[in-house]
Parts: structure tokens; C-alpha cells; sequence
């Protein structure tokens, strides 16, 4: 599951404790389209003649999109990003109130007509919710099933019934979708129903309502469906029974047994006389409630079937599955034939009208003219079969060349989204991200700017990321992950604070060249930059720019005076951000986090109103932005030695330790080596190349790259010129003087081979002893990421 609440400890904490994590998403391509699966569907028809048709999709990607639909394509009029992981569900109640169920354990409700915004987080599982449930004729009942076994049975009415405002509730808090106590609904009672079916009370939800549990399910649900007046409920899952339930009492009614494995689609009729479930058995029932039996069994799919829908009059079935395959059955005849081929399993279906929509692990969603009104039209434009009633015959006329053909080759309509990214390689440089996506493009992303900054096309992942090799040693301040089909970087504190590189080698004009640059804060600074602009309009006061906090609720004290950090002094406490850090406003990034109440949550952030404060955004991104601590670092120098090699004529000209800041460039150290062991020659005598010119001698450098405590400090501008008559190798590989030496976790030797050019007349091998913790520059050694 895609947690967005684990992260490091503070080191200075009496007892570890876990601090929220600070997660952004990015997103290159249009936001009018999905980048991963679609796992729903819920059409929405006009209540008024010509009105405009709705289609709602979810999908892996976290967000809802409403598309409104006419005769000649379909627009996207609203996302509704607010789940933090997959949405696996949502159902329409009511006419105008839309809830959608989500990996990350929570329900949502949205207004259907809205801008997107969610109105109302209901927490009540305690793993993924899978499936839902509505009454086209009831717009009060809904239910809810998922992994953890549960299902529960919501009145709506209630359930987002206007709480009463408390200190930390505010209708702002409430509006903007974010989960707070003002718009979740806190557990504090859950209503349960054991075995015997008598209902027992637990602690009750803070505003008094009760939401009902039906108890019954041993293992994960995985389908639901209600009957048209919310009368009747059916459940089923990983147990392989249809279980049958009165959501007016959560009480149990019966247990259907048939299938042979997990059961992963239910349909209702009307009436609730009849079920149909499908199965990764592969099979199609049938099920007479009244006769709590199985009436028919209809072997039509070779593999899992993971989606049904009906005609209005229950008499034909459509399904689809892992097979990648879209048959319509006739129920009574037993007839079946297959209208369509997919190139992905199909996920979801929906009615609408003459045609059917296809959800499938794809981002695009199809529409195929089914005759939805008369289906029998279908059965004359193509060859049918008779379904049998075990599931190996389907099977085995596959296996025979019997498979049919089917009805249609193209979809009459559809809604293109984006390729989803699958693979993906942190570079070295630690700010570059190459990635490919399902139609095989290779691009590489600049993560502290969410932009891509090249797109190969279709090339090899793996000569490109051979080919974007670099020797730099950078610390690992973030992770990435692309479970939602796009970039999800991850920031940890204090891990993220672990990176710095020179303003100079980020191409910062204004800076000097040898000021050190957190990349995590200046991150942090480009990500909240929308934030504090408004945080700033609202205040009306221009103090926080200068890293003052206003007063009020905004900030609690214990950030404010409680110093839990160090300032860092090596870069001033403003509030500009850099080119390498500016996101675009674009393709903002959506960040997904939590603060201290409620839990976790997901917006665009230039959708960001500047009200959101510590509730919202975990302590130390706050501490870090407005008052510029970061998390207390150790041992900010590293020290060694410089050892001639055995043998070497060349004399140590100093005898103690030298010390180096956190990170170290090598070129600082071969103007060290150059100074100190080789060169008896003064600058004047250099060509303008920045070669030695020969037959020259002289003294020592002007201007010692070491200091009177042994420390490197800047300078040396001309050395920096130096031409490859100087080379580094570290195991047989040369090291661009341009790389990095970074701390680490580990004591490790560090071997360094300096080859004085052709002018000179020798060669030395010195070894560099790390006393600190030095990172290992050789990208064959298990320490190279």
C-alpha cells in the first residue's frame, strides 16, 4: 500500500518516533487525462430531455475525472484529487452526490456538479477498500467492502450530516477537502454485528452517528451490489461464497456456495430476486434468492471474470475479465457471443444507452454500440455459442480453434489518456530521474524543477541509463516510486536533508560559486512557493519574508519556540527560489502528506489557499521553510590523511590531518596534491593553456588551497583550469575532477591514483586514509547508488 506516513526519527528525540512524510507527484502530460488503469465507472444520465450526459472514471492514478458527454467526443469538466492511492470504486447516490472508496483505507463524497472539491472523508476500514455499493432508489444507503474483511453499511444523511465547529474545525478546513476533524468523521464507535447476528455497541462516531458493520466475512471483500430500494445486499470475496444481507440491520440472511475461487462481481436486479456473480473460477452464476440456489452456471471466459453489467431488463449479461474479452449472454438461452478484443483485462463496465463502457488496466476508456435496448440485434451480426455450464468446456473449445470472432473491431467512442511510467532509475547526479512508460518512451526528469528535460522516445532504458552515467556521488535524500503511474517522490526527515551541491555546479547566478545548496530546502522552498504567497496575501503583512511567522493560529507555538533543528548558516533565512527549483505552474505537482490532525491528504499546489497550517503539513517542512532549521547534522567535516606511496620520492609536506567540509570536490584535492607534493614551480610559470611549461622551477603556491588548520577553503580559481595533464583513477576508472566525496555511514578507504602529465617525469599513487565517513566513488562498489 502506497503509505504517505512513515519517515525517519529526529535524532535529538528522547524516544524515536515516526514523522510524517512529504510526498510530491509529478505530472508531465495533460491533467484532463488518467495516467494509469481505470478501476470504476458510474455514468450519470440527464434528468431533462438533450441534457448533457456524465461519465465518472477512477483510476490508479488517485484521481476521479468527470467527462461531460455529447454526440461527437467527451470533455473533461473536473478532477477530483483528494485520495491519496488508487480509487477502486464509485457509485452515484442521490442524483448529485458522488463516493468513491480508495486504496489508502477512506471514503470520500463529492458534489457530482462540483469543481472538484471533496466534501467529506469517512474513515472506517482498516485496509483497502475495494468495492461499493448504492440504491438507484434510496440515495441514503451506500456500503463499503474491503480487505480487511469488513463491510459496512453508511446512511448517507448522516453520514455527512454539518458537524458542530470546534477550535481546530473551521468551514475553510472543511471545504477544501482536506481531512481535519472538520470533514472526517473520527472513529470513536463502530456498530457491530457478530455471528449470532445480535448487534453490539462500541464507542459512536463524535457527532452521534452509528454506521452499521455487517460481521461475517473471515477473509478480504472483493464485490458488492444492492437491489434498487436498498432492501438487499450481496457480498463476496476470497471465501468463494455470495454472502446475502439486510443492510437495515447488517443482519446476515444466507450463504451461497458454487464457485470454486474468488468471487469478484455481483449484480442485483431490481427486485433482488436474482444474483449473478462472476468469478476467477472463470464462470458466470445465476443465483434465485428466493430458492437460495444456483439456477444457472454459464462457462463463457477462458480466464478470471472480473466485470458484469445488465440491460435494464436483466435478461442479458455483459462480462469481461483477464481474458481480455467482452461477451454478452443471454440468460434464458444461454447464448453468448463475443462483441470485442481488448489488449488489456478489463476492469470495469458500464450501460449507457446503446453502447457499454470498457475500463481496463489501460488509461484510455472505450465505448462499444452493444445494441444496449435490444440486445438480440447483436446475436444476428455474428457467430454465437452456447455457454456451457462447466468451466473447462470453455476452455477446451478454446484449445480446439473454436474461439470465435468478434462483433466489433473498433470502439464507436473513446477518452485517450496518457501512458503510465513503469520503470524508472535515480541517476547519480541525484536530481535526475529516467523513466519509461507503457508505450515504451524513455524520458528524463529534473525532479527538484518536476519537468522533463529530455525525451528519447523509444530507445533502450538500459543503454540510455549506461549512457547517462555519471561519476558523482551524491547522498540518496529521496525515493521514488510509480505506483500511481507517475513520479511520486518521497522526502523523509532528516534523511532529505542529507544532500548538498555548490551553487556553482547548479548554475545559480547571485550566489558564490562555492556556497553549499540543501537541495531538500530548496525544494521545499519551490513546492510551498504558491503557499506563501497566499499565506502572505491573507495575512496582509510582508513579515514572513524575512522568515517571521504571524501570529495566530497558523503555526502552533511548539514550532515556533521549541528548536528542534539547527539554522542552517550557510544560507540566508529568505525566501527566494532559485531557477534549478522553480515548478512549473503548468503541470504543478500534487503533494501528498499529513499534519497533525486528520490524515492523509492531496492537492495541486497551486491549489494551495494559504490557510493550510501545522494540521495540514508535518512540523518540519514548516520549520524548514519559514524558519529555516533543518534537522541537527554530525560531523559537518571529514577528516584524512595524504600518504605518499611506498617507494615515492615525494616528501609530506604537512604531517597532521586535513579536514574537508560535508561534501568535497576532487578537484580541491588535486590542487592540493598539485601544491603541496608536486609543483615547485610558481603560477607565472603555467602557460595560458593552464599547462606546465617546462625547464621552469620555482617556489610554492601563492595561495594555499589549505589553511593554517588544515582545511580546505575556496580559491585556487586559476587551478580550476587545469587540462587533463592531471588524471584520477579510482580502480582503473577515471574520475571527472568535477565529482563529488560525500559522507556516508561507513569508514571506507578511498584509493586515489594521480598520473602527472607527459611533462613531468613521474608518477605517484597516493592514499587518502578517510578518518569519517566518506563515500566510496567507484560505482562497482556496493556502496554506489
Amino acid at each position: 500500500m502506497h503509505r504517505v506516513g512513515s519517515a525517519g526519527n529526529t535524532s535529538n528525540s528522547v524516544r524515536p518516533r515516526k514523522e510524517k512524510r512529504l510526498t510530491y507527484v509529478l505530472n508531465d502530460a495533460d491533467d484532463a487525462k488518467h495516467c494509469a488503469g481505470i478501476n470504476c465507472l458510474a455514468v450519470l444520465k440527464s434528468s431533462v430531455a438533450d441534457g448533457c450526459d456524465y461519465l465518472f472514471t477512477g483510476s490508479r492514478d488517485s484521481t476521479l475525472k468527470r467527462w461531460s458527454l455529447a454526440e461527437d467526443g467527451a470533455a473533461c469538466s473536473s478532477t477530483f484529487e483528494s485520495h491519496v492511492d488508487w480509487v477502486n470504486d464509485v457509485v452515484i447516490a442521490g442524483g448529485n452526490t458522488l463516493v468513491s472508496c480508495s486504496s489508502d483505507t477512506t471514503l470520500k463524497a463529492w458534489n457530482c456538479f462540483s469543481d472538484g472539491t471533496c466534501t467529506r472523508t469517512l474513515r472506517q476500514h482498516s485496509d483497502y477498500v475495494t468495492s461499493l455499493a448504492a440504491a438507484p432508489k434510496n440515495s441514503n444507503v451506500v456500503a463499503s467492502g474491503g480487505l480487511g474483511g469488513e463491510v459496512f453499511i453508511w446512511d448517507l444523511e448522516a453520514a455527512l450530516a454539518p458537524t458542530s465547529k470546534t477550535s481546530d474545525a473551521t468551514e475553510d478546513e472543511c471545504s477544501n477537502g482536506i481531512s481535519g476533524l472538520g470533514n472526517s468523521l473520527p472513529i470513536t464507535s463502530v456498530r457491530t454485528i457478530g455471528s449470532s447476528n445480535n448487534i453490539s455497541l462500541h464507542a459512536t462516531q463524535s457527532h452521534g452517528y452509528v454506521p452499521v458493520a455487517a460481521k461475517g466475512h473471515k477473509e478480504s471483500v472483493y464485490a458488492l451490489g444492492m437491489n434498487d430500494s436498498g432492501t438487499l445486499l450481496v457480498s463476496g470475496g476470497t471465501e468463494k461464497v455470495v454472502r446475502v444481507w439486510d443492510p437495515r440491520t447488517g443482519s446476515k440472511t444466507m450463504k451461497l456456495r458454487g464457485h470454486t475461487d474468488n468471487v469478484r462481481a455481483l449484480l442485483l436486479d431490481s427486485t433482488g430476486r436474482l444474483c449473478l456473480s462472476g468469478s476467477s473460477d472463470s464462470m458466470i452464476r445465476l443465483w434465485d434468492l428466493g430458492q437460495q440456489r444456483c439456477v444457472h452456471s454459464y462457462a463463457v471466459h477462458t480466464d478470471s471474470v472480473w466485470a458484469l453489467a445488465s440491460n435494464p431488463s436483466f435478461s442479458h449479461v455483459y462480462s469481461g475479465g483477464r481474458d481480455l474479452s467482452l461477451y454478452l449472454t443471454d440468460l434464458a438461452t444461454r447464448e453468448s457471443i463475443l462483441l470485442c478484443t481488448k489488449e488489456h483485462p478489463i476492469l470495469r463496465l458500464a450501460s449507457h444507452d446503446d453502447g457499454i463502457w470498457v475500463a481496463t488496466t489501460d488509461s484510455s476508456v472505450h465505448k462499444w454500440p452493444v445494441e444496449g435496448h435490444n440486445p438480440q440485434k447483436v446475436f444476428q451480426r455474428g457467430s454465437s455459442f452456447v455457454a456451457g455450464n462447466l468451466s473447462f468446456t470453455r476452455a477446451r473449445a478454446s484449445l480446439e480453434g473454436s474461439t470465435p470472432v468478434p462483433v466489433y473491431k473498433e470502439p464507436s467512442f473513446s477518452i485517450p489518456g496518457t501512458p503510465a511510467i513503469v520503470q524508472h532509475e535515480i541517476l547519480n547526479n541525484r536530481r535526475h530521474v529516467l523513466t519509461k512508460d507503457t508505450a515504451g518512451s524513455v524520458k528524463l526528469w529534473e525532479i527538484t524543477r518536476g519537468v522533463v528535460v529530455k525525451d528519447f522516445g523509444e530507445v533502450s532504458f538500459k543503454e540510455k541509463k549506461e549512457e547517462l552515467f555519471e561519476m558523482v556521488s551524491i547522498p540518496a535524500w529521496f525515493t521514488v516510486d510509480t505506483r500511481l503511474g507517475s513520479l511520486s517522490v518521497h522526502l523523509d526527515t532528516p534523511q532529505c536533508f542529507s544532500a548538498e551541491m555548490y551553487s556553482a555546479d547548479l548554475n545559480i547566478v547571485g550566489k558564490p560559486e562555492d556556497d553549499k545548496v540543501n537541495l531538500a530546502r530548496e525544494t521545499l522552498k519551490g513546492l510551498f512557493a504558491y503557499w506563501l504567497t497566499k499565506r502572505r496575501h491573507r495575512s496582509g503583512s510582508q513579515g514572513s519574508a524575512n522568515g517571521e511567522v504571524p501570529s495566530g493560529k497558523d503555526i502552533s507555538a511548539r514550532s515556533i519556540t521549541l528548536s528542534r533543528g539547527e539554522v542552517d548558516g550557510n544560507v540566508e533565512n529568505d525566501t527566494v527560489v532559485y531557477p534549478p527549483f522553480e515548478f512549473s505552474a503548468a503541470s504543478p505537482p500534487s503533494i501528498i502528506t499529513e499534519g497533525s490532525q486528520g490524515g492523509p491528504w492531496r492537492k495541486k499546489i497551486t491549489d494551495l489557499d494559504g490557510t493550510e497550517d501545522e494540521k495540514y503539513f508535518p512540523w518540519w517542512c514548516l520549520d524548514c521553510v519559514l524558519n529555516n532549521r533543518l534537522p541537527p547534522r554530525e560531523n559537518t567535516k571529514c577528516s584524512f590523511y595524504l600518504h605518499p606511496c611506498e617507494g615515492s620520492s615525494v616528501q609530506i609536506l604537512t604531517q597532521g590531518k586535513l579536514s574537508a567540509p560535508r561534501i568535497l570536490r576532487i578537484h580541491k584535492v588535486v590542487n592540493y596534491v598539485v601544491e603541496k607534493m608536486v609543483l615547485d614551480k610558481p603560477l607565472d610559470s603555467m602557460d595560458p593553456d593552464g599547462t606546465f611549461a617546462p625547464g621552469l622551477t620555482g617556489g610554492q603556491l601563492q595561495h594555499p588551497a589549505v589553511g593554517g588548520d588544515g582545511s580546505f577553503r575556496s580559491g585556487l580559481k586559476s587551478w580550476q583550469k587545469l587540462k587533463p595533464s592531471i588524471e584520477i583513477l579510482c580502480n582503473n576508472q577515471a574520475i571527472d575532477h568535477t565529482c563529488y566525496i560525500s559522507k556516508l555511514s561507513a569508514s571506507l578507504e578511498f584509493l586515489l591514483i594521480v598520473f602527472i602529465g607527459s611533462l613531468l617525469t613521474w608518477q605517484d599513487v597516493i592514499v587518502i586514509h578517510f578518518l569519517c565517513f566518506m563515500e566510496w566513488t567507484n560505482p562497482k562498489h556496493p556502496s554506489w547508488k
